[in-house]
């Protein structure tokens, strides 16, 4: 066995030793045993909120916990013999499941935002070291994850950069909106010469939440003679079907702990292969540095892997549903659609896209009557919520736009604030009910956020 073949692990060997094979199912999995799988969760809460922390089934959390004994028990043995195998088995699996070319172009990282680091990080190394030109731009969408701008912020603006923010339009009426506007963004990049070294495209946008064309701007990034294009894609792998080929971005990431049942946290990044992504490095420098990123990130310092390793017990676990994850993804779409609509209507609200650009998530219009006025509004409403409900669901204030057209408005007058309700296969329609009847109490009683302040 030479040396790169020790680090990433005699997978044919893992698997005749470590993987048992399990009997094909005869049925699928029933609504009490769903209910078992879950009952971890907080009893008595409507939790509809899977886009933020995801959710981890019972039998999944079992093999994390078989994982973890297994290190402690000889971490030495665990090391050396077990966890480089355990995680290239976990990166073959997505690398199918996505649709790579090559198991090296797949690394796993913590989440997200890590993934950011690796990607930003180089783009601020070709400011520092003189390869781009002062102010030549990055362009991302403006509602891009907090943290992604943070990374910006530190890897790219203070080497130099310049960014470009393109506004999601919001509410949508069709993704040609997004299009329009992204291209706008890619114009004013190119301004007096400059050249845009990096888009940042989401796939879905957290707040608020919209499928992106993410294929669509790629290609037109291309076009432009954009550089570098990042998809951020943190809710999508479990919530859309993903094609990384076809996608045709340079980096991808999403998080393994939000739509696809691994506790957290671990997520896959893609980098396609090309003279960049062989600069590419984990921002924790251990003594893997150099080997490559995807074996830099399978060990970063002693800490617990564990994530990393359970991508065939989520496969296990999804191939008990009709379907398998495309048929939860499937239910979940239809499912979150049907919730939206029957909260818009008890409230006689609005929902803030179109069908086709939802996936797990939708966004609900409130009523114009509760006064959400401000994000400080929308916080105080969750909170609300949360305590005196017990429905964990995140709102988002959207402004009233300049002119007067395109605002989303109910009886009462311009809706400003919207519920992102999410659906996971542990939801029920008694979650759903719950919220909107606490709505409908809120407004029956002529609360508004101002008033809750003081509750």
């Amino acid at each position: 066995m030479d040396q790169e073949e020790s680090r990433n692990g005699d997978f044919a060997h893992y698997n005749d030793h470590h993987v048992s094979k399990k009997p094909k199912l005869t049925r699928f999995i029933s609504e009490p045993e769903i209910r078992d799988e879950f009952s971890h969760h907080r009893s008595g809460i409507a939790r509809i909120n899977n886009g933020s922390f995801g959710s981890c089934p019972k039998s999944v959390l079992a093999a994390q916990q078989n994982w973890q004994l297994k290190f402690l028990q000889q971490p030495d043995d665990f090391y050396f013999n077990t966890l480089r195998k355990g995680i290239l088995h976990s990166r073959t699996l997505i690398k199918d499941l996505v649709n790579a070319d090559d198991v090296d172009e797949i690394s796993l990282v913590d989440n997200a935002t890590t993934a950011a680091a690796i990607v930003l990080q180089q783009i601020g190394r070709g400011f520092g070291e003189g390869k781009f030109n002062g102010n030549d731009t990055v362009v991302m969408l403006h509602c891009a994850f907090q943290a992604v701008k943070k990374s910006i912020q530190a890897y790219v603006t203070r080497a130099g950069g310049s960014v470009i923010e393109v506004q999601l339009p919001f509410p949508l009426i069709s993704e040609e909106e997004i299009i329009r506007e992204f291209k706008k963004g890619l114009e004013k990049g190119k301004e007096n010469g400059k050249k845009v070294r990096l888009a940042i495209i989401d796939h879905i946008t957290s707040m608020p939440c919209v499928v992106i064309p993410v294929s669509k701007l790629v290609k037109i990034c291309r076009e432009e003679g954009v550089e570098q294009v990042f998809v951020d894609a943190a809710h999508a792998i479990g919530s859309v079907k993903i094609d990384v080929k076809e996608i045709g971005a340079d980096f991808y990431v999403s998080n393994l702990h939000k739509w696809f049942f691994c506790p957290p946290s671990v997520a896959f990044l893609y980098c396609r292969k090309s003279n960049v992504s062989t600069d590419m490095h984990h921002p924790v420098v251990s003594h893997e540095f150099g080997n490559g990123l995807p074996i830099e990130s399978a060990w970063i310092g002693t800490r617990d892997y564990s994530a990393q390793l359970l991508v065939p017990s989520v496969m296990e676990f999804v191939s008990r549903f009709e379907g398998g994850i495309d048929g939860i993804m499937t239910r979940n779409h239809e499912q979150v659609l049907k919730m939206g609509r029957m909260l818009a209507e008890s409230w006689g609200t609005n929902i803030g896209s179109p069908p086709e650009l939802c996936a797990g998530m939708i966004m609900v219009g409130l009523p114009s009557r509760l006064r959400v006025w401000s994000e400080e509004d929308a916080l105080r409403l969750r909170e609300h919520l949360r305590v005196h409900f017990g429905v964990e669901v995140p709102i988002y204030y959207q402004p009233p736009k300049d002119d007067s057209k395109g605002h989303a408005r109910d009886k009462d007058g311009v809706i400003t604030g919207y519920a992102r309700i999410s659906h996971q296969v542990y939801n029920a329609l008694e979650d759903y009910e719950k919220f909107m009847n606490a709505i409908n109490i809120l407004v029956d009683k002529k609360k508004n956020c101002k008033m809750l302040m003081s509750e």
